[in-house]
């Protein structure tokens, strides 16, 4: 279903369906003798969803190998981009509350769980936004596995297209304060024009010191324009195995800014760490033979320091 300016979603359906994916790959990057990441809530959220297919990915009863039938880009390649992702924002977070600041935004947190399982040190405040039915079920679904914030949780439940920053300030964030921001895996659900309103709303709100976590594609909108393809192949294929949700059109298509050189340009700092890289570190290869392959191989993660 094609997206619309005031559509709304839990976390079975449209982009909230895609939160659930996500945390499906952490919860399989979570595995594995020496895995590179470890969220023990990644997969009883997922279940508690209750998507049958992703609750199967995520308790391993489907092998995700069997699902992707030998294809380049599915579930095993969304678990290798999901450990090296949440490790290079874990990383950020960690980074920046060791240099001393003490306010962090997860913008779009989903079923995002760095506020129960990061090591934040005393002071710290945690501020989480997203539609008020995702940030309902993830705050009652934690209650009930009995888990608890390790810093000062403030869940700020609003649609970030509408007055967000507002909501935020209620919340009791100090914009005279440092933060920590992370628009993770956000931008392409954006329209453009909503993208550069979106960081220049981060750049207004951030003090001197504060710092940014976001991606990049240098070709934002061919970008878009192949991911909505390899989604629908994709989905296409796990249909065979009872999925049944409906994840296509989701991103706005357009001429986008890139995002080091819009935040290069408004006060920030900004360098990238191409995705290749950082899969490369950990022994997983992803080829750009083709024009697919190599749009994805574009994808890169950002940090900035503002200035």
């Amino acid at each position: 279903m094609a997206r619309t300016d005031n559509d709304t979603w839990d976390l079975a359906t449209s982009v909230g369906a895609t939160a659930t994916g996500v945390a499906v790959g952490r919860a399989l990057a979570s595995r594995g003798d020496d895995p590179l990441i470890n969220d023990p809530y990644a997969e009883p959220l997922v279940r508690a969803v209750g998507v049958d297919f992703f609750t199967r990915l995520a308790s391993g009863e489907l092998d995700p190998g069997v699902v992707d039938d030998h294809a380049e880009f599915g579930m095993e390649r969304m678990r290798d981009m999901m450990a090296v992702r949440t490790r290079f924002f874990d990383d950020f977070f960690l980074a920046a509350a060791e240099a001393g600041i003490r306010q962090a935004v997860i913008l779009a947190s989903g079923l995002d769980a760095r506020g129960y399982r990061l090591p934040w040190p005393a002071g710290s405040i945690v501020y989480e936004i997203d539609q008020p039915q995702v940030i309902e079920f993830k705050t009652a679904t934690l209650g009930e596995l009995g888990a608890r914030p390790k810093a000062e949780l403030r869940t700020v439940a609003v649609d970030l297209r509408h007055d967000w920053p507002q909501a935020l300030r209620y919340a009791g964030f100090d914009p005279q304060a440092p933060s920590a921001w992370s628009a993770e895996g956000l931008l392409p659900f954006l329209p453009p024009e909503a993208q550069d309103a979106l960081l220049d709303n981060i750049t207004e709100l951030s003090a001197p010191g504060s710092r940014l976590a976001t991606e990049n594609m240098s070709d934002g909108s061919r970008a878009v324009s192949l991911m909505a393809d390899q989604m629908k192949e994709t989905t296409d294929r796990w249909r065979a195995h009872g999925f049944d949700v409906e994840m296509t059109d989701l991103w706005y298509a357009g001429d986008r800014n890139d995002v080091i050189e819009y935040l290069n340009a408004h006060g920030w700092s900004a360098d990238a760490a191409p995705v290749t890289e950082l899969l490369a570190t950990q022994g997983v290869r992803m080829d750009a033979d083709d024009e697919r392959a190599a749009v994805f191989a574009s994808l890169s993660y950002v940090s900035a320091t503002r200035g």
